[in-house]
């Protein structure tokens, strides 16, 4: 039987980005969606979200950070733990920029100025969540590229 895991992330009040009303309210619902569909595992990363077990290491602070973010794409993919047939669900909701060509996921602390530094590029997260060891895996995005900008 194939295994369901998730990561559903969402961010509604940026430190340096114009606040968002329903973006973690649609993060929580997909967990809501994975809990009914009964994922195996679902890690959620929100505004005021309970720490995040690992079998790895301490519990993770699952505020959207760039550092929480990070870190945890870093260790959790560093080896697989899935299996060929299982799926992997990845969903964003929040602020996303595109930079030098690039599309990046803006985490809370995101800065504009700097997004190379402070943004998660999609194809570096797509990368990672390749190691899982999982041959099916949704990426599903909710962010515009420019917050009010029509261009981007």
């Amino acid at each position: 039987m194939s295994k369901n895991w998730a990561i559903c992330v969402g961010i509604n009040g940026y430190y340096n980005l114009k606040p968002l009303k329903y973006a973690q309210r649609d993060a929580e619902a997909m967990r809501g969606f994975c809990r009914d569909a009964r994922f195996e595992e679902i890690y959620f990363f929100g505004e005021g979200a309970d720490p995040i077990q690992q079998d790895y290491g301490p519990p993770l602070r699952a505020e959207p950070t760039f550092g929480n973010l990070d870190r945890f794409l870093d260790v959790r993919f560093r080896e697989p733990f899935l299996e060929a047939g299982d799926n992997l669900w990845f969903f964003f909701a929040g602020h996303g920029r595109r930079y030098a060509n690039r599309d990046y996921l803006m985490p809370i602390d995101g800065n504009p100025g700097k997004v190379e530094r402070t943004g998660l590029a999609i194809s570096d997260i797509a990368d990672r969540l390749r190691g899982c060891g999982a041959d099916n895996i949704i990426l599903m995005l909710d962010a515009c590229r420019g917050e009010d900008d029509r261009d981007g």
